[in-house]
C-alpha cells in the first residue's frame, strides 16, 4: 500500500508515525511545503519569549529521522498543488527547484494546516505585526527582538498557539 500524506507537521507526522506502527510494510511519503517537519508548535511562544534559547529544541523529528527511523519519504519544500482522487494522483512542485512532477496513491491523508488570519486593517503590514503559526515566524520574531529590544508586546488572538506564561522581553 503506497500512502501519501500533504502536510508533515503536528497531524501529517503524528498520521505518519501511527501508520508505519500498524502496517510496517506501507510505502509513506509525506509531504511538506515548509521547511520544517514535527515541530513543538506550543514552544514556539516558549522560543520567541526566551525561555527555550536553542532552535533545535523546538524540533521533535527530522527528515533524516523519520527515513532512518520510521522508513518514511519525507519530502520538504515539497507542495501538494493538485490532486486527481479519480486518478489517485497528486501533482507535486518541488519549491527548491520549481520542478512539477505526479505521484500516485493508494490511500491519501490530508494535513495541510491552515493560514494566520490578517484582517484587513490600515497598518496590518507594519513590520512590527507578526504572526506565529510555524517555525520561520517564530524565527522572525525573535530576531526583530534581539535586534530593536523592544520593552512592550502586545498579543492578539491565540488558538492552540497560546502566550500563557510571557517573560519581559
Amino acid at each position: 500500500m503506497k500512502v501519501i500524506i500533504i502536510g508533515g507537521v503536528a497531524g501529517g507526522a503524528s498520521a505518519a508515525a501511527r501508520l508505519r506502527r500498524l502496517d510496517e510494510s506501507a510505502q509513506i511519503i509525506m509531504l511538506e511545503r515548509g521547511d520544517y517537519v514535527s515541530f513543538a508548535n506550543c514552544g514556539l511562544p516558549y522560543y520567541v519569549g526566551g525561555e527555550i534559547t536553542e532552535k533545535e529544541s523546538l524540533f521533535l523529528q527530522t527528515p533524516e529521522g523519520f527515513r532512518s527511523r520510521f522508513n518514511i519519504d519525507v519530502r520538504v519544500r515539497s507542495e501538494a498543488v493538485a490532486v486527481f482522487p479519480q486518478e489517485k494522483m497528486v501533482r507535486i512542485k518541488n519549491l527548491s527547484d520549481g520542478t512539477v512532477y505526479e505521484e500516485s496513491y493508494d490511500k491519501l491523508i490530508l494535513s495541510p494546516g491552515a493560514e494566520p488570519l490578517k484582517p484587513p486593517l490600515p497598518g496590518i503590514d507594519d513590520p512590527r505585526i507578526f504572526t506565529l503559526r510555524n517555525v520561520p515566524d517564530a524565527f522572525k520574531i525573535r530576531d526583530y527582538i534581539d535586534l530593536h529590544k523592544p520593552q512592550r508586546a502586545l498579543v492578539v488572538g491565540g488558538g492552540y498557539i497560546v502566550v500563557s506564561r510571557w517573560q519581559k522581553i
